[in-house]
């Protein structure tokens, strides 16, 4: 592409606005007058959907066959960066084999609660892991010359209303657990994109909020890409435009188009800003155009093969009582559950593709330790959560013949849900059965679970193993069977906390609205509420057994101007090669605000032979022992002593040392006796809207379904149905969606279109109806029925 500003300059009114949207779903506007092609973006994270068929339509089901990596919690639990940053590299081979210059991922979202229906799609609990995880990721695929998307910018950490709800967050919060990992990725690894939210925060649409679009982000962050929409997020494009939000999609945003030309002709925007969103949209286009003219070919062997090995150091091993795995050789195995010969390998909506190929443990295992050693029943249905007396008789039968039983276990397709969010903690209750009764009827059990997110284990002190191998992707079942068998030896950590049972959670209700989600629990997410407040668990973050031991020893904290060098070693005192997973952690020993027990600021994966010893280093720097003081906008360290704590999980900590630090920054007076509940942190704790008030320094905003004569352009479609007018609306969207979305006749995408119709807001109909129709149609929702019947007559019957 010649020179932008050459482009710039030489587009219409009506050129730049085109393309400030979308072709279609999939592709950017050309303009081919000035030499501006059309360049491709498509989902992702965990592998590339590219869709098949009519980019002007969804289609959440078909698409063009690619690795299908793990996804992002069983990314997260290897802890390796080098081996992310190759997953990356793969995922940009793949893009460019098939042209795509964007590939929508990796999603930052922090894990708030273990009910989050997209967990799957995201890396951790911890922004410092997902910021790290996600900066090697980004590296990896950008070294290919193929752009990504941070996502989903910013506190979208629930799918339920999602489109429409308001993120209630308090400052310190935002600043430290829910920006804190996409502002890694941004310094250090420069997305080409991020993408912007469709959920309010604290009162504005992620689409319109220039203090994060813009303040944040470009200014502060310095992030030098553009900002893309989730799909349909847009909310007032003038106002985005303005904020700092380039690029709407999907495409053509004909309405919207319209909007722009008319406020720059009338001066409610500057041509300015439209070009600087333009130049940005050029800029994007330049640097992934030159996938359109090369031709690439990936090794899918070799990239399969990859998977598999992620998959392995993906797994993490929770429980292994007695040594019963490796399994001893020559053992004969029952091998129960149907996931055994069909894997849930990964989660439900945009993020599904179609793997190059699929492996099951039951084949997998029959290579390695042979089919006459191998014994198999379904024990459940995948269609169902009922308890299906035959087959467990069937599965009591198979096992009484064995020297060890492997259960496959796990949430079906129905449980992980993009857009629904999961109601409970548990397992369905087939499978709970099935390992009940089986653990009653033999002692050498291994439970393998599929599952993107924590469950619950009512049964976890009658079984004596414990292998979660998340969504392993396509290689996943045979990454299994190699740990089983010793060929791998396990080296995953867990990224997130296992809680016992959902009442354990800080994030309480969730999911919440109907119209605002209030982030009460403040920074006391995940395990920096669960250590704090001393909360039994299941199993702690950071947590993950080996079939190798190691020792850790001679911690060194050195004072830099900066922070510390921290250096310790570790030791493999076991008979088997292995990997560590060694963590540090920071406690503030004389902090005078409300800070966690501990916080992540620091880990290594390191690789060890037998006997063999590595001496670790890392190195913190004065954010590290920051907290964000809201009163002075900035980060504040606190003069005094802090601990750093070395360890195999945040409750696991072998190593300590105190550093004292001078005073950077001066924190601001509090009254602790208004903040009682956040200085006194216990396990009874109940963070309540008073006490969530007194932190925000503001009165919450009112938490109420709307009513007739209160409709807005944002209300969900789902909120008119008590209404004749509105039952039309819906109607009509189910018209609309049929035209666009194809599912196949999948009842999971049904289920995601039918949840999203509902959930839409009323604005949704802007491409569908003329903003006059839409005006008025909101009149006659509210009673002005005179108002709304004229609105209607004069916009004619013009669609636009």
């Amino acid at each position: 592409m010649k020179d932008r500003q050459n482009i710039v300059d030489n587009l219409t009114l009506e050129e730049k606005a085109r393309l400030c949207s979308g072709l279609n779903y999939w592709y950017l506007e050309a303009v081919e007058r000035l030499g501006v092609p059309s360049i491709m973006v498509t989902d992702g994270p965990h592998g590339l959907r590219k869709q098949l068929g009519d980019p002007t339509q969804v289609g959440l089901s078909e698409a063009a066959p690619a690795t299908c990596f793990p996804t992002a919690s069983a990314l997260a639990a290897t802890w390796n960066r080098d081996l992310i940053h190759q997953v990356g590299v793969a995922l940009g081979e793949e893009c460019r084999q098939e042209k795509v210059s964007v590939i929508l991922g990796p999603g930052l979202n922090i894990k708030r609660s273990p009910l989050g229906g997209r967990n799957f799609e995201y890396f951790s609990e911890d922004p410092y892991v997902t910021g790290k995880i996600a900066k090697s990721y980004i590296n990896g695929v950008q070294s290919q010359g193929v752009g990504t998307s941070a996502k989903h910018y910013v506190a979208n950490n629930q799918e339920t209303r999602r489109m429409t709800t308001d993120s209630i967050v308090d400052e310190r919060a935002l600043r430290e657990i829910y920006l804190a990992g996409f502002e890694i990725a941004v310094k250090e690894a420069q997305p080409w994109t991020v993408m912007c939210a469709y959920n309010r925060i604290n009162g504005t649409y992620a689409s319109d909020h220039p203090y994060l679009m813009s303040d944040i982000l470009k200014e502060e962050w310095g992030h030098e890409g553009l900002v893309v929409t989730d799909w349909t997020a847009m909310n007032d494009r003038i106002a985005a435009l303005k904020a700092g939000v380039d690029l709407e999609m999907p495409g053509p945003a004909e309405v919207n188009t319209k909007k722009i030309i008319t406020a720059v002709q009338s001066g409610e925007l500057e041509e300015a800003v439209l070009n600087t969103a333009v130049t940005r949209i050029l800029t994007l286009i330049s640097k992934g155009e030159h996938l359109l003219s090369t031709e690439y070919t990936y090794d899918k062997e070799a990239h399969h093969a990859l998977a598999r090995r992620v998959a392995g150091e993906g797994a993490v091993l929770l429980k292994n009582e007695g040594n019963l795995l490796p399994l001893p050789a020559h053992s004969k195995v029952a091998l129960i559950g149907r996931f055994a010969r069909q894997p849930r390998y990964q989660g439900a909506g945009s993020s599904h593709m179609t793997p190059t190929r699929l492996d099951n443990l039951y084949d997998e295992l029959s290579k390695l330790i042979g089919a006459d050693q191998l014994t198999y029943a379904p024990g459940y249905s995948v269609t169902g959560d009922a308890v299906d007396e035959t087959l467990i008789r069937e599965a009591l039968e198979i096992a009484q013949g064995a020297d060890v039983v492997v259960i496959c276990a796990g949430l079906t397709d129905m449980y992980e849900i993009e857009a629904l969010d999961r109601q409970h903690m548990k397992l369905p209750a087939g499978h709970d059965a099935l390992i009940q009764r089986l653990a009653a009827a033999q002692q050498n059990v291994v439970v393998v679970l599929s599952n993107g997110a924590p469950v619950e284990m009512p049964w976890v002190n009658d079984v004596p193993t414990i292998l979660e191998g998340y969504l392993g992707g396509q290689a996943g079942a045979g990454a299994i069977a190699d740990i089983l068998t010793s060929r791998v030896n396990p080296s995953g950590k867990l990224a997130e906390t296992f809680p016992i049972r959902l009442a354990d959670t800080p994030a309480q209700p969730f999911p919440s609205g109907p119209m605002t989600v209030e982030y009460r629990e403040s920074i006391y997410v995940g395990y920096r509420y669960y250590d704090t407040a001393d909360v039994e668990v299941l199993f702690p973050f950071g947590h993950g057994l080996s079939y190798a031991e190691f020792a850790y020893h001679d911690l060194v904290v050195t004072p830099t101007d900066e922070g510390a060098v921290v250096t310790f070693k570790v030791k493999n005192s076991g008979t088997m090669a292995g990997k560590e997973v060694a963590q540090l952690y920071v406690r503030d020993v004389d902090a005078t605000v409300f800070r966690p027990d501990k916080e992540l600021k620091g880990f290594a994966k390191v690789e060890l032979q037998p006997g063999e010893e590595a001496e670790v280093t890392l190195t913190l720097d004065r954010r590290a022992f920051a907290f964000y003081d809201v009163p002075s906008r900035d980060w504040v360290v606190e003069a005094g002593d802090f601990e750093i704590l070395v360890g195999a999980s945040s409750r696991d900590i072998r190593l300590t040392a105190l550093l004292p630090l001078a005073a950077q920054g001066d924190a601001s007076l509090v009254n602790k006796e208004k903040l009682a509940a956040y200085y006194n942190l216990s396990a009874e704790t109940q963070f309540t809207q008073a006490d969530f008030a007194a932190l925000l320094g503001r009165p919450l905003p009112p938490n109420l379904r709307p009513r007739k004569g209160t409709y807005s352009l944002t209300t969900p479609i789902g909120d008119l149905l008590d209404s004749f007018m509105g039952r039309q609306l819906y109607n009509v969207a189910k018209r609309e969606a049929a035209k666009t979305i194809q599912d196949g006749g999948d009842p999971i995408v049904a289920k995601i279109v039918e949840t999203s119709i509902n959930e839409a807001p009323i604005r949704s109909f802007g491409e569908v109806l003329s903003a006059t129709q839409v005006e008025g149609v909101l009149l006659l929702l509210n009673g002005r029925y005179f108002k709304g019947i004229l609105k209607l007559i004069r916009s004619g019957s013009a669609k636009k």
